[in-house]
């Protein structure tokens, strides 16, 4: 378990960081460590908890994220961000801001954009278990002012107090929110390839003003989104606009997040569909047109190529489909396998059978613009108790979302630039 010394401030050597500016470009990326939220590492941890009550967690969460994405999450005009998702997502970074660098364990979001983390003086701020970071410590943080283009282009210039400081406010569907400064501050990135890197003058939120649903565990939110002020798109042509991930089965403690030259995927087995981005860029859509399962072709609904019908997102657990669509799937799912039906005993799920006995899981083939996907027992089942296992899709009518689960050990590649997403099938635990 990550403990306050760990999250605390971590002073690093100066001369030992690689440091880039917007204009540079690295001679070759870097990785950085993603940490499961219900691992022995995370702050998140439980010892008391059964895999089973984890496992119930997650999918609480994953229906609770759905608010994420709805309409009644976008911000007002003078907010900096669409919205925010508390404590929900399934993956932790750690990232240092300031100088000297000060570390903050963060939810690790493609579901937002906003980088920020609750800051001193905090006047009206949720339970933090480990301390906040202090701007006035801090050489290179500065403030932008109402008059700034990043605040113009950003928040907007209503919301500004008498000094002139740009202020961002954000909110999420369940009710959560963070307000505070627009800021400039150095990011710091500890790479798992080499020495750490650094990168001046990006935009953060510095939260005076934070509530909700959030945990004391976190320290705020690492925006992975489609949108302006989002790490990967502040990272820009240093990255080349490319970021991977390789998500390792629950059972594993980390996995990796890729950028740069480290993100591209290549070689036997890579598959690429367009990326398309809505009305927000923040999230990212793919076209899938249908799953197969076995010879049976369940499709789609709204798959015109190019449109964009699904968002692929790793801060969810599960993928949600359209209720007609997952009754089409489960169907033809159970008339495969034709196992022993279950209960399942987290009430999430309504396709689930008994482990003990003789299942025949098939493989199930998603079938996206370009890219057929084929998704193994491991990507489609989830195992909610000792005796249950259960099909890891559930319907939804209000937005489809490719989760987690089965991303599972396939290599994903975004490339910003070129609006492609490509999969490559892997062993993550050796990556």
């Amino acid at each position: 378990m990550a403990t306050s010394a760990a999250l605390a401030i971590f002073a690093l050597c100066l001369s030992c960081l690689v440091s880039f500016d917007a204009a540079s470009k690295p001679s070759q990326g870097f990785s950085v460590e993603l940490i499961n939220r219900d691992s022995p590492n995370s702050p998140f941890y439980n010892p008391e908890e059964t895999r089973t009550q984890r496992l119930a967690n997650a999918f609480r969460r994953s229906i609770s994220r759905v608010h994420h994405f709805s309409p009644e999450s976008q911000i007002s005009t003078k907010a900096a961000e669409s919205d925010v998702f508390s404590n929900q997502g399934d993956y932790l970074m750690r990232i240092s801001i300031g100088t000297p660098p000060f570390e903050i364990l963060a939810i690790a979001d493609t579901g937002s954009d906003l980088i920020w983390t609750q800051c001193e003086p905090c006047s009206n701020c949720y339970q933090q278990n480990v301390p906040l970071f202090n701007p006035k410590s801090s050489s290179t943080y500065r403030d932008f002012s109402c008059s700034s283009r990043q605040c113009t282009t950003t928040s907007g210039t209503k919301d500004c107090d008498s000094d002139g400081i740009c202020h961002y406010e954000a909110s999420y569907g369940d009710g959560s929110f963070t307000n505070g400064n627009l800021a400039a501050e150095t990011i710091t990135l500890d790479s798992t390839s080499g020495p750490p890197v650094s990168f001046p003058n990006s935009i953060i939120g510095c939260g005076h003003n934070d509530g909700g649903t959030f945990g004391p565990e976190g320290s705020g939110i690492v925006g992975l989104g489609g949108g302006s002020v989002s790490l990967v798109s502040q990272l820009g042509s240093t990255i080349g606009g490319k970021f991977s991930y390789c998500l390792v089965p629950a059972t594993a403690n980390s996995s990796k997040l890729n950028f740069g030259s480290n993100a591209v995927v290549s070689g036997t087995g890579v598959q690429s569909t367009p990326l398309t981005f809505q009305i927000l860029k923040t999230f990212y859509f793919l076209t899938l047109e249908a799953i197969s399962v076995g010879h049976q072709r369940v499709e789609f609904p709204g798959s015109t190529p190019g449109t964009g019908n699904i968002i692929i997102d790793s801060g969810t657990t599960l993928t949600l489909v359209p209720e007609d669509f997952f009754s089409d799937l489960s169907s033809a799912v159970d008339n495969v396998i034709r196992g022993q039906r279950a209960n399942d005993p987290t009430g999430t799920f309504s396709l689930c059978y008994s482990i003990q006995s003789d299942l025949n899981i098939p493989t199930l083939t998603a079938h996206f613009t370009g890219a057929d996907l084929e998704l193994q027992p491991l990507n489609t089942f989830l195992p909610v108790s000792d005796d249950v296992t259960c099909l890891a899709f559930v319907p939804n009518s209000q937005i489809a979302i490719f989760g987690n689960v089965a991303q599972t050990n396939f290599l994903i590649g975004y490339d910003l630039e070129g609006k492609t997403v490509s999969f490559k099938p892997t062993d993550c635990t050796t990556e």
